[in-house]
């Protein structure tokens, strides 16, 4: 059973929604238990996170950057840094903004080089971009261009019932479900690997 937790924070509601696709297409594939974290309860779930083979972090984008908030949870893990619990362990991220471009690059990087520090083993979006030739639509997965993560927009005054768009939420699902499918094949290398040991 491969283990993932989804951890985020979310100031208007949109990056919520989007970490419930991300936790949708991890679902969907079986044998994977999926634990959503709100970045507010890392505290509590320390347990859970130190368990996953898979951590997707998630945040707003704002100013070019994650949230103080998002910030905050990062600047906590600084104990299992040192002693190096999450080494090996997959990783991957998802941000959103009320930009079309918003700086949201900025904000995936932050979160992989955080992942770096930790050792940890970066899974990118794995989709060529969307919507960028003129048979393209809004509607294609990735129409908003990413590779490091899943990327969303979402209009700063818009509720999360309207928003982010659909497509954006789909391709949030695809990172789910490749991240849960990468922690299976994760998994089966390991034991295979102690068996040859």
């Amino acid at each position: 059973m491969a283990k993932l937790a989804i951890v985020y924070h979310s100031g208007f509601g949109h990056t919520a929604v989007q970490a419930e696709a991300v936790y949708r297409g991890a679902s969907e594939v079986a044998g994977t238990d999926v634990t959503l974290i709100p970045a507010e309860e890392f505290e509590q779930n320390w347990r859970v996170m130190d368990a996953a083979d898979a951590i997707i972090f998630g945040s707003p984008t704002y100013f070019g950057s994650a949230s103080a908030q998002f910030k905050a949870f990062l600047d906590a893990t600084s104990g299992r840094w040192l002693e190096g619990r999450w080494k090996n362990k997959l990783a991957a991220g998802f941000t959103v903004s009320a930009g079309m471009s918003g700086d949201k690059l900025a904000t995936l990087q932050q979160i992989n080089h955080f992942a770096m520090q930790h050792g940890m083993i970066w899974v990118g979006l794995g989709l060529p971009p969307g919507n960028n030739t003129s048979s393209g639509s809004p509607e294609d997965l990735n129409r908003l261009g990413g590779f490091m993560g899943a990327m969303a927009q979402a209009n700063a005054d818009a509720s999360p019932e309207a928003a982010p768009a659909g497509s954006d939420l789909r391709t949030a699902e695809y990172l789910g479900k490749r991240v849960a499918e990468t922690a299976q094949r994760w998994l089966v290398g390991q034991s295979v690997g102690a068996v040859a040991a």
